[in-house]
């Protein structure tokens, strides 16, 4: 049963309103479903919009932002709880331990490093929690093609491309992060079984 939902996402301010909206919409999807939203403790782009979104709605949200960025320009400062750590790497690794599920939202480089280490931490077997992408305004299309690419190409087995779920909507990624169960097989990756 999920009961917090790990958000990464843009902080960028320059993107396309439907890009808010639909952060915004997560928020308040997350808070109905009465789920904790952790997430990176930022008050722009569609950081702060997704956790407007759930504080709107009634929700609790975490932020958990490094000592670097906790600054006026960037910190959401009416969060349900705020935690300050020393690195990046701590911010990554609380968020991590404390998401039973985790989504991405459109976003950039930030957005897509922090997908693409659970996703390897899911590939390995470190964890078998649910990863899903909100593909918004098709956003993650080539991610999902570069995806197929990968397998096709052998860089990946097939099994990794249900490592993670999609959806165009907060409530469908929900309710598909709500019934994913971890595809068999993943042990091949480690094990070297090519078979």
């Amino acid at each position: 049963m999920l009961q917090t939902l790990t958000v990464y996402c843009g902080s960028s301010d320059q993107v396309h309103p439907e890009f808010l909206q639909a952060a915004f919409a997560m928020g308040a999807a997350v808070a109905h479903h009465g789920l904790l939203l952790a997430y990176g403790a930022g008050r722009t782009g569609l950081m702060g919009a997704v956790a407007d979104g759930a504080l709107q709605a009634g929700g609790q949200v975490l932020g958990i932002i490094p000592r670097m960025f906790n600054t006026p320009q960037l910190v959401h400062t009416g969060l349900t709880e705020l935690r300050v750590v020393e690195s990046m790497h701590a911010r990554k690794a609380a968020l991590a331990e404390i998401g039973d599920a985790f989504a991405a939202l459109p976003g950039g480089f930030g957005t897509f490093e922090e997908l693409f280490e659970i996703l390897t931490w899911s590939q390995i077997g470190l964890h078998q929690k649910p990863i899903g992408l909100l593909n918004a305004r098709h956003y993650y299309d080539p991610l999902l093609a570069l995806v197929q690419h990968a397998q096709a190409e052998g860089m990946i087995y097939r099994e990794h491309q249900e490592l993670f779920v999609y959806a165009e909507s907060p409530e469908a990624l929900l309710a598909a992060l709500e019934t994913y169960t971890s595809p068999p097989g993943l042990e091949r990756w480690t094990q070297r079984d090519d078979g």
